[in-house]
């Protein structure tokens, strides 16, 4: 069974979607989608430095287009999304990326979506000094012990061996002065204590949007960040968007979920490697693609063959 899996913010690098342009097709979608989202993603993604790609408001954007379309290179030709992929799933605003790719949301209206979203979310952020920190290593139940101590939040669980902390800089200072027995901390640069009530307004703006949109039923399980489970209403799936901005995210359930299936090849959209290493930790025996490059597409369909069902 096929897994198709989607970054979320953090993943993107500079100059990450250069090599994409040389597809007349990638690149003529991705100005049409630019002008959707109202930013110059062409720039973003392949002159725009670190800092200018690590703001929320253009970094959220540019994730779902990357993904979206690299996706419509990988499955040309598809009746269907994500072709034939078993399971697909995204790791926080990667979830846009796998709703628009099993058709939920069409890919304007979730750029529409991720637009509100990045906004909403930096406006947020903007009010509090927040942060998040991964904590690395450690036993599950003294880093969750530890993070609520200092009135964090672990907003992302990722399986083995990492849990992210949320909160202000202030709660993510004292819980580097006491962190958990044989953990790492490592500060992440993120412009905010995504997936927490810090990111409440923007869960206000986004409820406001989704009234406003069409949904269809997913062509392809999608698993939910809140539970891992899988999620056969589109207007459910919505929901779920909309309340995730300020919800942990469960990405161990995810990989759960996945392994209960039966899940034997794991393709990550680009840009790829932070999922694809998680999984390496998490689902032993699973074969793993990270595609980030189009030169890589004959062997990703390939990859697709193999694992997927007809």
């Amino acid at each position: 069974m096929l897994a198709i899996v989607a970054p979320g913010q953090g993943a993107q690098t500079p100059g990450f979607l250069s090599p994409w342009l040389t597809e007349q097709s990638f690149a003529d979608r991705l100005d049409a989608l630019a002008a959707v989202a109202e930013l110059d993603l062409r720039h973003y993604g392949t002159e725009a430095d670190a800092d200018t790609i690590r703001d929320t408001a253009v970094a959220q954007p540019l994730l779902v287009v990357a993904g979206i379309l690299a996706a419509e290179q990988l499955f040309v030709g598809a009746d269907r999304g994500f072709g034939p992929a078993g399971i697909a799933a995204g790791h926080s605003v990667g979830e846009i990326t796998a709703a628009a790719g099993v058709g939920v949301l069409s890919s304007e209206d979730a750029m529409v979506f991720v637009r509100e979203r990045g906004r909403g979310m930096a406006e947020a952020a903007a009010g509090t000094p927040t942060s998040m920190t991964a904590v690395i290593g450690g036993k599950v139940d003294e880093v969750l012990a530890a993070i609520e101590a200092q009135g964090l939040t672990p907003a992302n669980n990722n399986g083995s061996g990492q849990i992210v902390a949320a909160g202000t800089v202030e709660q993510l200072a004292a819980l580097a002065e006491h962190p958990p027995t044989r953990a790492r901390l490592i500060p992440l640069s993120v412009a905010g204590a995504f997936h927490t009530v810090h990111m409440a307004p923007a869960v206000d703006r986004l409820r406001e949007l989704a009234a406003t949109m069409t949904t269809h039923g997913p062509s392809t399980t999608l698993l939910s960040n809140a539970d891992g489970q899988a999620v056969a209403d589109g207007t459910e799936v919505l929901r779920r968007l909309v309340s995730q901005v300020a919800s942990p995210v469960r990405w161990d359930l995810c990989l759960a979920t996945m392994a209960e299936l039966g899940v034997t090849g794991l393709l990550e959209l680009p840009p790829a490697g932070t999922l694809t290493g998680i999984a390496k930790r998490n689902l032993r025996g699973v074969e793993l693609f990270a595609l980030n490059t189009p030169d890589q597409l004959p062997a990703a369909q390939e990859f697709v063959a193999r694992h997927g069902a007809a």
